[in-house]
């Protein structure tokens, strides 16, 4: 494929088979790459990088340009759209979903997480998963222990756009040795699933196995940065 300009964002229009260049406008061309494109569901200014096949990607679509912000400033911007967000996740009728704000919060401030695409998170644990506060100390999980993380994009120019809902739920013994019986689930800010281990689109969260099973032996749970966990 030819090169794109850096002033334009590939868009691809799958029903019709069309290729558009749409122009840039309030973005610093420097964080533009030539593959780099907007999917269509992500929410997410700006370009996003391709995660190669959208039908079993390799790892999250990543925010080109996160902000460099305080915990303070990434809180409140939190604060202003997280009742927003969890009113479209809930459109999925996933009962996590539904309720996960009410669920004990473990980290003080919103954290960047590279391994989610570069979005801020949030960590949340049900009554079950309470072991979560011990962190790396917690030990392996009980059924029935959900996990979780909703995410924002805050970027450079200062816009922030929900991102995704993820859940990990810790089922019985024989759903999924590899995943270390996790169930991962990935919920679009319009309450549309991506992707659920074992059920809807299972392949589009294969990536997320992978990337947990190097923290096999803190039972596939990678933690929150220290600087901001809420302590016991």
């Amino acid at each position: 494929m030819a090169r794109l300009p850096k002033t334009c964002v590939l868009r691809i229009c799958s029903a019709a088979g069309l290729v558009v260049l749409i122009p840039l406008t309030g973005l610093a061309q420097s964080t533009l790459e030539p593959d780099d494109y907007q999917s269509e569901r992500n929410l997410v200014p700006g370009p996003a990088k391709p995660a190669e096949d959208p039908l079993g990607p390799r790892r999250h679509f990543r925010v080109p340009n996160p902000a460099n912000i305080s915990d303070q400033d990434a809180q409140k911007a939190y604060e202003d759209v997280v009742q927003g967000m969890a009113r479209g996740y809930a459109v999925s009728d996933d009962p996590s979903a539904k309720t996960y704000t009410r669920w004990k919060r473990y980290n003080m401030a919103p954290y960047l997480s590279a391994g989610h695409g570069r979005r801020f998170l949030n960590t949340y644990g049900n009554a079950i998963a309470k072991n979560y506060g011990k962190y790396e100390a917690a030990g392996r999980f009980p059924v029935g222990s959900i996990l979780a993380k909703d995410s924002i994009a805050i970027t450079e120019d200062g816009k922030v756009n929900p991102g995704p809902l993820f859940l990990m739920e810790k089922m019985a013994e024989g759903f999924n040795h590899v995943s270390g019986d996790w169930k991962y689930s990935m919920i679009m800010p319009d309450g549309s699933v991506f992707g659920v281990t074992n059920g809807t689109s299972s392949q589009k969260v294969e990536f997320c196995i992978a990337c947990h099973l190097a923290a096999e032996k803190t039972d596939h749970l990678h933690f929150l940065p220290k600087r901001l966990r809420v302590t016991e």
